[in-house]
Formats: C-alpha cells, sequence, structure tokens
C-alpha cells in the first residue's frame, strides 16, 4: 500500500511539474494599431490571461495604418485597425482576414469653456478647413478655436475626415498620436476642439450634438449618427492558436454583451444597418 501510495505521488509531482513547465513556456502574441480600439483588446487580453494562465496577449497602440503595415509584414499576430484595409494605400488586403469586433462610434469633443453644444455639419466642416475661427461666429464664446487633430495614419482620423470632411483638406494643426492626449488637450486648453471615440468621452471634455443629433450608441446603430467605424482585428491568413482562441474569445456572445458594451463600444449584432469597405450603407 505504501508503494502505491508513493508512486501517486510521485505521478502527481511529475504533472505539476509538466504543468508549472508549460505554463513558464506559454504561448504569447502581440496586437498593435488603433488607438480606438486599445481599450477593449486590453481589457479582453487582461481577463483572457486571468482565464487561461501561462499565455501572454501584448496589446500596442500605435494607430491604424501601424496596425496594419505590421500585420501584413508578419510582424504581429494582430493588427488593430478603425479601417477596412481596402481603405488603407499601400496594404494588400486579400492578404489579410478580417474579424469586425465592435462598432465605435466617433464624436467632436470640445473644451466645456466654448459655450457651445451643437454645431452643424456645414460649421463642423468649416471649423476643421480654417474658415470658422472664433466660437462667436457659430455662438458660442469669442474665443479662439484650437483645433487639435490626429496623426496621420490613424484609422480615427481617417473616419472623421470622411464623413465630415467629405473630401477637403483639413486645416494646418498641432497633431497628437494618442487619442488620451488629444482628450487631455482639449480637457486643458481654451477654445480647443478635437474628436475621439465615443468611449473615451469622460467629464473633462464636452461632445457635441451635430445637427442636433446627439452621439448616443442607438443613433449609430441606425446611422442617424454618422460618424461611426467597424473596429477590425486583422490577421495574415486564417488565425491559429491562440490567436484563434483570443479572437473567438472576444467574439463570443458572452464577451459581446457584457465587455464590448461594458468598455462603451457597439456590438456588432446591435448594428441595424451595415457599410461596406466604400462607405455604402445596406439596410
Amino acid at each position: 500500500m505504501k508503494k502505491w501510495l508513493n508512486l501517486v505521488l510521485i505521478l502527481a509531482a511529475g504533472l505539476m511539474l509538466t504543468a508549472c513547465g508549460a505554463q513558464s513556456q506559454g504561448e504569447s502574441i502581440t496586437a498593435v494599431g488603433s488607438s480606438a480600439l486599445q481599450p477593449l483588446v486590453e481589457a479582453a487580453a487582461e481577463q483572457y490571461q486571468t482565464d487561461h494562465l501561462g499565455v501572454f496577449i501584448n496589446v500596442q497602440g500605435g494607430g491604424t495604418g501601424t496596425g496594419l503595415s505590421q500585420v501584413q509584414s508578419g510582424a504581429v499576430a494582430i493588427g488593430n485597425s478603425d479601417l477596412f484595409a481596402e481603405e488603407k494605400p499601400g496594404i494588400q488586403a486579400s492578404q489579410l482576414v478580417d474579424h469586425q469586433v465592435a462598432v465605435v462610434g466617433i464624436t467632436p469633443i470640445v473644451n466645456k469653456g466654448v459655450g457651445v453644444d451643437n454645431v452643424s455639419m456645414a460649421d463642423l466642416r468649416r471649423i476643421f478647413t480654417g474658415e470658422v475661427t472664433n466660437w462667436k461666429q457659430i455662438g458660442g464664446k469669442n474665443q479662439p478655436i484650437v483645433v487639435v487633430n490626429r496623426a496621420q495614419g490613424s484609422g480615427t482620423r481617417a473616419t472623421f475626415e470622411h464623413w465630415v470632411l467629405n473630401g477637403r483638406q483639413a486645416v494646418p494643426a498641432q497633431e497628437q498620436d494618442s487619442t488620451g492626449m488629444v482628450r487631455s488637450i482639449v480637457g486643458s486648453t481654451p477654445g480647443a476642439i478635437s474628436y475621439v471615440a465615443f468611449s473615451y468621452v469622460d467629464k473633462t471634455v464636452r461632445e457635441l450634438k451635430v445637427d442636433q443629433v446627439a452621439p448616443t450608441d442607438k443613433n449609430v446603430t441606425t446611422n442617424t449618427w454618422k460618424i461611426w467605424a467597424y473596429e477590425h482585428m486583422y490577421t495574415k491568413g486564417q488565425p491559429k492558436g491562440l490567436t484563434k482562441a483570443f479572437l473567438n474569445y472576444i467574439l463570443d456572445a458572452k464577451t459581446q454583451d457584457k465587455l464590448v458594451r461594458k468598455m462603451g463600444y457597439i456590438p456588432v449584432t446591435d448594428m441595424l444597418v451595415r457599410r461596406d469597405a466604400t462607405g455604402k450603407v445596406i439596410k
């Protein structure tokens, strides 16, 4: 009996060592790109790692352009993007597989002191093209407008300019890589205006209605609010291993209903319309 007990203990110890060894050599992947999508992917990665010990998911920003170019080159497992790959020059979309994990609304935000809470789409366009330079021109305070833009390569910027500027050139302005930095600058700079994903809006800034339409999830789902985009997680070819498991986790109905919604994004299944890479709306 004692021999059998010793054998069981030895086998159990061996299994524990094997498990520890497997975890120490755990699989890892990197996801890079859109800063608008970054908070959701970080939160999902944290939860997934908690539930699956021994794996590591590294999440970085850098913008949509970085995400698409790095996944295309094979440098990372996942490229996070606010745009369809077809919209980005230099990206061979046929090599990539699109995983639409959420929808994000994008709203103009202003410093709380500007005295405006609604703007027409025409006036919003005029602000970002430099034709309106003082808030008093559109019913606000006598205060110069300070435009803060996202950097070139930002998917959020591309989406905003597509639906607001309608092909016109943006006024030269300071540019920021980070959405969080944009919000911080707008919140602390008198007269400032920029734009962020809904999930980044907090009490330090004020969001603007456009043509009296509020930037809400419900208005996005019907396309009443026009400034929105799919959040894509691209892979080079069909995903495998940890990459596939992590994407399946994010797309799982439970994650979509709890985490995606909680983080301020809109589950794709909530949308009452669809939009293709050309911007055509399909109801």
